[in-house]
């Protein structure tokens, strides 16, 4: 049985992956700070690893076949979004195994076409409504050109739409490599539900090794 390790599993996306992977019959793990809180959200029998993921050395990540980051923080320290792909990276250089799965931001994703074709996070950063928060998208692109470069570790990266909300499996699902995906109605929206059958799928047939996708609902 595949075993999961799911970093920030009480959050949005942690939590919905979390569920998918018991759904899908994986051997599944919370990889959290507070354990109390995870079985209260989670449930009180679950296999809980409780660390601060800065703390992961190589044999906590070795019993896992894959690990997921679904790690979240506050725009003051988006950089740790970076930081923790670059620790979880460097502890497991020169491996094929356990396998890192990343959720990216969708600034990294392109908008635009031919001479106009740019990352969403230029338009994000070009109105000043989105200072508060802008540290996130920008350093979730920091994160992901980070592990373009990286050869000698298996990773693949998954970004949402424009919006990456809660909410319940998409009936229509749409994936892309790099350009931001829009349905019908012109929007670019992701629930946490169609997030977390993206990954699981993911886990059960491997497609993007060393590479980033893109997931919206359809």
């Amino acid at each position: 049985m595949t075993k999961v390790g799911i970093i920030g599993a009480t959050g949005m996306a942690g939590s919905a992956t979390f569920k998918a992977a018991q759904n899908a019959g994986l051997d599944v793990t919370a990889i959290v700070r507070n354990a109390d809180k995870a079985k209260q959200n989670l449930g009180s029998d679950i296999q809980i690893l409780e660390t601060d993921a800065f703390n992961l050395t190589k044999s906590d990540l070795e019993q896992f076949d894959v690990v997921v980051d679904t790690f979240a923080t506050a725009p003051e320290q988006a950089y740790l979004h970076t930081d923790l792909a670059a620790h979880l990276v460097a502890v497991l250089r020169e491996t094929d195994s356990p396998r890192l799965i990343f959720i990216l931001g969708a600034g990294s994703s392109f908008v635009g076409n031919g001479e106009q074709r740019h990352y969403a996070y230029d338009d994000i950063k070009a109105d000043p409504n989105n200072a508060a928060w802008q540290s996130i998208p920008e350093n979730q692109l920091y994160e992901l050109n980070f592990l373009k470069d990286v050869k000698n570790v298996n990773w693949t990266g998954i970004s949402p739409g424009q919006l990456f909300v809660p909410g319940e499996l998409a009936t229509k699902i749409l994936y892309g490599k790099d350009d931001m995906l829009f349905d019908e109605q012109g929007r670019s929206q992701t629930t946490s539900e169609t997030m977390a059958k993206a990954i699981i799928d993911e886990i059960i047939t491997p497609a993007h090794k060393q590479e980033r996708f893109i997931v919206t609902n359809g």
